[in-house]
């Protein structure tokens, strides 16, 4: 058995996978916060889309709001908010001085470089997670999305490997992995739709005047990738370059030839959405606003994943909106004008 494991940022994600590890037989530590603890204090179910159940017996699985917990382990995955990155690179630092391998299982494209520069002499690796992970009742974390883990390609993940296989979430290594973040990011951009929807990710995505939001904001995207020289890589069944057309389809159309996108639980929300509910920060400037920043180095415009990135932080100051499909594609209509 590979060195223990340790999970820093443990929020509904880093639960889950945290969870699943320690099922499997890993020696695993979760660094979070207060508010996640009593997950661990009493059984933690977790489930998935295909009908599986895993329980954790309660006070099985370590939990600690010490970030010295760090001290022996040999992974460390990142599973914090990307505004939070600096902050977690600094723990590392201060208290896991042997240098353990350190994943990044973060949104966002910008991670893997902070993370690299404030921890110099580490293993950093990138990596991505693609699923969502819904609390559809107390003590259960559902995965509620399809998708399976992806990590940069390299030999240090070697000893963790069939760990993360036993677990139910193998590791697809990829060698093309800032492509993979763009091929993310693009998926990533429909966390704020979802948001401003006020409306379970399965409706939403039902609702052709949202996915035509979406879509614009997809478009542009990858107008500006084009425009900067990258060429986002296919993470889904879906090419990059035909999404903004299979999103504009009827509703009829969609379930027909993008049902995999529509099984999703039927409760689950982005986890933009649950940020705005619960009164915190979103990661939206690192997602639609990593679009803007791209565009303005490459010297051309991105005005509609500008206008969702001021609705959101709208949003961040005032009670969650609720948009209406029509409502939403015709602020953003007007802002791509």
């Amino acid at each position: 058995m590979p060195e223990r494991i340790a999970v820093l940022g443990a929020g509904l994600i880093g639960l889950y996978i945290g969870g699943a590890l320690h099922a499997a037989g890993a020696d695993v530590s979760l660094v979070g916060r207060a508010r996640m603890r009593p997950y661990t204090e009493s059984t933690l179910v977790l489930t998935d889309l295909d009908g599986g159940r895993t329980e954790v017996p309660a006070g099985t699985l370590e939990y600690s709001l010490d970030p010295t917990a760090l001290s022996d382990a040999g992974l460390v995955l990142v599973t914090v908010k990307s505004a939070d990155t600096a902050a977690a690179a600094e723990i590392v630092a201060a208290n896991a001085p042997q240098r353990p391998v350190v994943l990044s299982l973060q949104n966002g494209v910008g991670n893997l470089d902070v993370l690299q520069t404030l921890l110099p002499g580490y293993d950093v690796v990138a990596g991505m997670v693609p699923f969502n992970v819904a609390n559809p009742e107390p003590g259960r974390l559902h995965r509620a999305s399809e998708g399976g883990l992806m990590a940069a390609r390299t030999s240090v993940l070697d000893p963790w490997l069939p760990v993360f296989a036993a677990a139910g979430l193998p590791v697809t290594l990829r060698a093309d992995f800032v492509p993979v973040q763009w091929g993310k990011l693009l998926l990533n951009l429909n966390n704020a739709v979802n948001a401003l929807s006020g409306v379970p990710l399965r409706a939403e995505l039902s609702r052709r005047a949202y996915r035509q939001s979406l879509a614009l904001l997809v478009a542009e995207a990858l107008r500006v990738l084009r425009a900067a020289g990258i060429q986002p890589a296919r993470v889904t069944k879906v090419p990059p370059h035909v999404l903004p057309t299979l999103l504009r389809v009827p509703d009829a159309v969609f379930t027909r030839l993008a049902g995999a996108m529509l099984r999703i639980d039927p409760e689950a929300r982005s986890s933009m959405r649950e940020d705005l509910a619960a009164g915190r920060r979103t990661e939206v400037d690192h997602l639609n606003g990593a679009v803007v920043r791209l565009a303005q180095r490459a010297g051309v415009r991105a005005p509609v994943n500008q206008a969702v990135v001021d609705l959101i932080h709208a949003a961040e100051h005032g009670p969650p909106p609720s948009f209406t499909g029509d409502e939403l594609y015709a602020r953003l209509s007007a802002a791509a004008r």
